[in-house]
């Protein structure tokens, strides 16, 4: 499958769709329709080929990165190249639009310490820029902004201690430009608001070797004064722990497939749900 010269907007916006939630979502049902309508419109001769829906896929990946580099393959990108082989290891847990506040972050880290990922494509506006900054100020120990390479300088205005990574979609290349400074200490206040109920009341007891007596009505309180107390470095790993061990499903696909890891991720599929995926979309191209 040849990808042509040139694409209008809309075709590219409308090819985007593609990657969403709930499209995915479609495909596990065996619903296709989106995708057959993508080829009605713009793929016809594909339609008369033994072509499957993933091959398809594919290929619309492919002509998404070269002419249309929106969000989607921003992140899946990062992750494919970047954050698997320099940040994570067996023991990192990456989350997909970890929400802080009123920011949702892009990707997140959690291993030995906490790295959030801010993703700025050539397509994006920056107003909200400042605002989400802070945000992740208040819970991550080191913070990121991934931009176009063309708008390094730009980027590179802002705050000193925030990390740069630039992104060349014409070589689909990364590269660090300047390394976040770390800061541990997290803001009792937010971590409580992120933590789940199980979570807090683990991490009093892990660290003060007991439960004070509770109630429902009281617990969030009396574990939050008890947390407040806890030394900053010392709140920063437990607070990681309690990340670490979320039920998230960070098993990707390497080479093959991996135009589908940001996708999977941000379902939390696991690996039979995967597979499954795979497996329908091997379905030959039927309209």
């Amino acid at each position: 499958m040849k990808i042509r010269l040139s694409y209008s907007i809309d075709q590219l916006r409308d090819y985007s769709t593609l990657f969403l939630r709930n499209e995915v979502c479609k495909w596990l049902n065996n619903d296709f329709s989106s995708i057959n309508q993508k080829v009605q419109t713009y793929d016809l001769v594909f339609a008369h080929k033994d072509i499957s829906y993933l091959q398809y896929i594919r290929h619309i990946y492919k002509v998404l990165a070269k002419n249309y580099p929106n969000e989607y393959i921003y992140k899946n990108e990062l992750l494919n190249k970047w954050l698997k082989k320099e940040f994570a290891n067996k023991d990192s847990v990456i989350f997909n639009e970890f929400r802080i506040g009123k920011a949702i972050a892009d990707l997140a880290i959690f291993n030995g310490t906490s790295k959030v990922f801010e993703i700025k494509t050539i397509l994006d506006k920056e107003y909200r820029l400042s605002n989400q900054l802070e945000e992740y100020k208040r819970i991550f120990n080191e913070i990121y902004l991934v931009v176009p390479e063309l708008h390094l300088d730009k980027y590179m205005a802002y705050d000193s201690s925030i990390g740069v990574i630039s992104y060349d979609s014409t070589e689909g290349v990364f590269r660090l430009i300047r390394k976040a400074v770390s800061n541990k200490r997290p803001d009792f206040s937010t971590v409580m608001e992120i933590l789940h109920t199980r979570e807090y009341k683990n991490i009093v007891e892990t660290y003060y070797g007991m439960l004070p007596e509770m109630n429902d009505f009281n617990q969030f309180q009396i574990c939050k004064e008890l947390i407040r107390k806890i030394p900053s470095d010392e709140m920063n790993g437990l607070f990681i722990h309690a990340m670490k061990k979320r039920n998230i499903n960070n098993q990707f696909f390497n080479k093959i497939n991996s135009e589908l890891n940001q996708v999977c991720l941000s379902l939390n599929l696991n690996k039979t749900q995967k597979e499954n995926l795979l497996n329908i979309l091997k379905t030959k191209i039927s309209i």
